[in-house]
């Protein structure tokens, strides 16, 4: 299995899904993991994997993207600035000896800007692409990026979408996560089979634990990375436009801010209000679990939201976006309110917080919705005949 970052369940997003995947996998599988990390601390998720891998590899890269060595492969180069600053000659190198020295049934790779490191090789491969980049980061170049310099970033997201069909294509099995980004793929590709094998949550481990809600009352975005462009916007947009509506009719509550790599720009903006920041937090359901609402006014996109899934699974009302709520099957007023503009979202919130009864009539309503069709339990055994099939037919 090739993965960009290691599983963990600490966070949300596709680390978590990662970590469940193989979780359930180990059960019928042997492993071998080969993934990236930017700095020793990391090291520490290894013994925990090593529970359900046989081998698991790890190979540096670098810290921050805007490196000189980085810069001048994006410029010169033919790869996107995703693809090259997830690279790493020596993983390349070392994939390529395992290769030789152990007979792999199949290799499974998460994200086409692993597929660099493998190579040419005659073992079947599938791609599980969880977001389609290119349009996440046209998104970010329309909505961020001085007018001055966009030609030069749009011809970056022409690369991603140059490479993303290209690793598609050399996939023996190519997957989304929704039925959205299985038709976003299928324009690209449409010679290609494109399944889905969606994401999900672990029902029982959210539910199993009774955490105290935290007062004043809580406005939570999610447990996530913050690297990640999507995340810091729809925080933004939470904080400064949605928040003060919100503080108006509930002026002691607190918007909580909880995840990694948090950005000085987010941290700044804690003078606007009742912000809490908490960087680290054991585990995510602690957040989820103490908190009063999500607010997740998420406007990029693609995939299926992970911190959605794992706070319905921990019976936390939300509020979100079409494009937030997108690919999971929610009905509005029923198991999530959905909301697209600022003042509706905000509007919305207030319904919440003001109707205790209500909120945990709507929580209820979306936990039994997730573990009904979210359950990772479920979506592990998806795995199983993909595998067969692949193997058999080579």
């Amino acid at each position: 299995m090739l993965l960009p970052y290691l599983p963990t369940i600490t966070m949300s997003g596709g680390q978590t899904r990662w970590y469940n995947i193989i979780k359930y996998l180990a059960r019928e599988h042997e492993i071998t993991l080969f993934s990236l990390i930017k700095d020793d601390s990391e090291r520490d998720l290894i013994p925990e994997l090593k529970k359900y891998c046989k081998k698991v590899r790890v190979f540096t890269r670098p810290k921050k993207p805007w490196m000189l060595r980085n810069l001048i492969l994006w410029v010169f180069g033919p790869f996107p600035l995703l693809v090259i600053r997830n690279q790493s000659v020596d993983e390349k190198k070392a994939i390529q000896d395992e290769l030789k020295k152990e007979k792999y049934d199949l290799i499974h790779a998460e994200t086409f800007y692993v597929m660099p490191h493998l190579g040419r090789t005659n073992v079947p491969t599938i791609l599980v692409e969880q977001t389609i980049w290119h349009n996440v980061y046209r998104h970010y170049v329309t909505s961020k990026v001085p007018l001055i310099l966009r030609a030069f970033y749009l011809y970056d997201v022409l690369k991603i979408k140059y490479w993303e069909k290209y690793y598609w294509g050399k996939a023996d099995k190519l997957f989304g996560v929704s039925e959205e980004d299985r038709v976003e793929m299928l324009k690209i590709v449409p010679r290609k089979e494109v399944g889905i094998i969606p994401n999900g949550v672990d029902t029982k481990f959210y539910g199993e634990k009774k955490i105290a809600k935290k007062y004043p009352p809580r406005i939570l975005y999610g447990v996530t990375n913050y690297e990640w462009m999507q995340n810091q916007e729809a925080t933004e947009i939470l904080i400064n436009d949605v928040w003060p509506k919100i503080k108006k009719e509930f002026p002691n509550s607190v918007i909580w801010i909880v995840g990694r790599k948090i950005p000085e720009s987010i941290k700044t903006l804690a003078g606007k209000g009742n912000l809490e920041i908490t960087e680290n937090i054991p585990y995510a359901r602690d957040a989820y679990g103490g908190a009063t609402i999500m607010v997740a006014p998420i406007k990029g996109s693609g995939g299926t939201r992970l911190k959605i899934l794992e706070a319905m699974a921990a019976g936390l009302p939300v509020v979100s976006t079409s494009v937030g709520v997108a690919g999971l099957k929610l009905r509005d007023g029923k198991n999530v309110f959905i909301a697209d503009t600022n003042d509706d979202m905000a509007e919305k919130a207030i319904k919440l917080l003001k109707n205790p009864e209500f909120a945990e009539k709507i929580g209820a309503s979306g936990r039994e919705h997730v573990r009904k069709y979210f359950d990772w339990e479920s979506i592990g055994k998806l795995h199983d005949p993909i595998y067969k099939e692949l193997v058999n037919h080579k």
